[in-house]
């Protein structure tokens, strides 16, 4: 009996054991649980607050493993000033008297707007158009797809970015990821930057970052209570502050002397004896967590940005609904079967075009009719797709444009006699491409240069079917404005050419080797422009264009409309391999589609204007002072647009 009592009562023994854990760990959790709303666990940064406690694949410590090393040495001093440089890096750039002057006076704007691009993410993105990043010599990239970053390749991203920052790059040299990776929205976000305002919520949100840096060694301090409760009591006002307010304008009328006092405290808090290593830590949370915010808005801003630009404005879809309905409403004569003699006949002028924006392409034709001489003499072709073909019908039924006859065809209905691989069936205007040349022979600020390039899309390619009767057509892209007579074109001797077109010499064949795929070319000729072409079809069938067109699609693309669309470079490049005939500069005036420095002298002086880039005139996207060019042709008084609200 004795043995089975003395067995049976150690288990028990045990269970009282095992209570008296789980007590201690529910005492335990209940102290650090105040503990840690005391410290601030339970704010995050989007708020504004610090987070005081960040996971392993958050933080990025490792990126400063050469300050663990110096920390570990217990250089007080070297500790001390190196936690001083990175309070520095977190003043305002305002005014010392702001806080003073914040009831007396309106805040003096900063001109402080831009921020320098620290990183070079791997995933770098492109939208809807394909761009091709190309260089010469050291350094090649292309982007002719969007890619989707994963978590990997995120954090990867902020590695990056930590790592270029902690390498001290130069200014110039922290502004050419940004173009590599958003291409013209970094020249527009430049020119488009904003005063900073809101300073006083600034510095709020400055003071409460430093001030919770010393807040935890400052707890542990012996003697130090009475600075611990004021350091605290500060943080709590400043919190209740900042959570209602979010502009200046918001904060309360003493807000000034709020942030004196907290400087005063934070001075005090400097002069102690502190553990370098956790104000060290925590401001450079701060750090990596502002930059990674910031990069993050830059995506964002950069996606709105790239939509903005790619996507139709909504007026500008009204606009084409608008006229298709009314197509099939009412009945206009029909001018072309009026001139129907005229169509196909080559002692008249003939212009081509593809495009899908009817009001690009009225201005394109009415900025041509306006400044010839001799209107009666031209016809244009206007080829467009179906779901546009009504309203451009309907448009052109409606606006006259002084004697010129002007034919709209839908390239869906096109019948070809001879049979050409050409890919999806469907409208392919000119292409354009952004290319950035990365050229170290080059000074540091001039190393990096982002151009846009436009090269017939695959429509062209069936010029000679669409007109067979035709000698010679001229080519106009639809972003182009005419400013001078066109008619000396027509007498111009290509000289056994195919395609006059200006040359764009900043780059060369030879750059572009890694998407020429082994064919021959010569790697000094330069790269040609669309946008005002004079084509010599006669030529063009002698030379059988289209079926060398159509042999080079084959081998460049995949079957993906991606590559599709993306293979129109290499290969209309290729085709016209020897057979371009150089056009004088002054003929077209372009880069008003991406460049703020083109001079009003160069723009007068051109015969035509070219908005290649992003930033075209009818957006609001477009560059501001080029626009009045644009809208000196726009057709005023037009019952549709009014409807539409169409006001680019």
């Amino acid at each position: 009996m004795k043995g089975y009592i003395a067995a049976s009562s150690l288990p028990a023994k045990r269970r009282w054991k095992g209570h008296a854990v789980a007590v201690l760990a529910l005492v335990f959790f209940s102290l650090l649980v105040p503990l840690a709303f005391l410290l601030g666990l339970h704010n995050r940064f989007p708020s504004g607050y610090l987070s005081d406690e960040r996971s392993s694949s958050e933080s990025g410590f490792e990126n400063f493993a050469h300050v663990d090393a110096v920390l570990e040495q217990n250089d007080s001093e070297v500790d001390e000033s190196r936690v001083h440089d990175l309070i520095d890096r977190f003043q305002p750039a305002i005014p010392k008297d702001a806080p003073e002057n914040f009831t007396k006076k309106p805040l003096a704007e900063s001109n402080d707007g831009g921020m320098p691009f620290t990183s070079q993410p791997k995933d770098a993105m492109s939208y809807s158009k394909p761009k091709n990043m190309t260089s010469r010599g050291p350094t090649t990239e292309q982007v002719v797809a969007p890619k989707v970053s994963s978590s990997l390749n995120a954090r990867n991203d902020r590695e990056n970015r930590k790592e270029n920052h902690s390498k001290g790059a130069a200014g110039d040299e922290m502004e050419k990821p940004c173009q590599l990776e958003f291409g013209s929205y970094c020249i527009w976000s430049m020119e488009h930057k904003e005063v900073m305002k809101d300073y006083i919520v600034k510095r709020l949100k400055d003071q409460l970052f430093v001030a919770r840096a010393y807040y935890p060694s400052i707890a542990k301090l012996q003697g130090q209570e009475k600075l611990s409760r004021e350091l605290k009591l500060n943080i709590q006002e400043h919190e209740r502050m900042l959570s209602e307010a979010i502009s200046d304008a918001d904060l309360p009328s003493f807000v000034g002397k709020k942030i004196q006092k907290m400087d005063h405290t934070i001075s005090k808090a400097k002069s102690c004896t502190v553990d370098c290593n956790n104000v060290d830590k925590k401001l450079r949370q701060i750090l990596d967590l502002t930059e990674d915010e910031a990069h993050f808005h830059l995506k964002q801003s950069a996606f709105l940005y790239h939509l903005g630009v790619q996507t139709m404005p909504r007026s500008l879809h009204c606009l084409s609904m608008r006229l298709t309905v009314e197509y099939f409403k009412t009945s206009l004569q029909d001018m072309e079967r009026l001139h129907a003699q005229k169509l196909n006949n080559p002692s008249f002028q003939h212009y081509v075009l593809f495009s899908r924006n009817i009001l690009a392409v009225s201005v394109t034709i009415n900025s041509a009719v306006m400044n010839a001489e001799k209107s009666g003499h031209m016809i244009f072709h206007l080829v467009t797709d179906g779901q546009n073909f009504y309203a451009m019908k309907h448009w052109f039924a409606r606006n006259s444009y002084k004697k010129a006859t002007v034919r709209v065809l839908n390239f869906e209905n096109v019948k070809l006699i001879n049979f050409y691989n050409l890919g999806p069936r469907q409208l392919s205007p000119s292409e354009e491409f952004r290319v950035s040349i990365h050229d170290i022979t080059q000074s540091s600020s001039m190393r990096l240069r982002t151009e846009y390039i436009s090269v017939f899309g695959h429509s062209h390619f069936i010029l000679p079917e669409l007109f067979k009767n035709l000698k010679r057509v001229i080519v106009l892209d639809d972003d182009v404005v005419v400013q001078q007579d066109l008619s000396s074109l027509w007498n111009l001797d290509l000289e056994g050419k195919v395609n006059g077109a200006v040359q764009f010499c900043g780059i060369r064949l030879g750059q572009l080797k890694t998407y020429m795929r082994g064919h021959s070319y010569d790697g000094d000729s330069c790269a040609w422009m669309s946008g005002l072409n004079i084509i010599d079809l006669e030529r063009w069938r002698e030379r059988n264009i289209t079926g060398n067109y159509s042999g080079l699609l084959q081998k460049f693309q995949n079957g993906s409309e991606v590559s599709w669309r993306a293979s129109a470079l290499p290969i209309s490049l290729l085709a016209f391999q020897d057979l371009i005939y150089a056009l004088d500069d002054a003929w077209v005036q372009s880069r008003l589609g991406h460049d703020y420095g083109v001079s009003a002298d160069a723009i007068k002086n051109a015969a035509a204007l070219h908005y290649n880039g992003n930033m075209k005139p009818w957006l609001e996207l477009g560059i501001p002072q080029y626009k009045s060019y644009w809208k000196k042709f726009l057709t005023k008084e037009e019952r549709f647009m009014d409807e539409c609200n169409v006001n680019p």
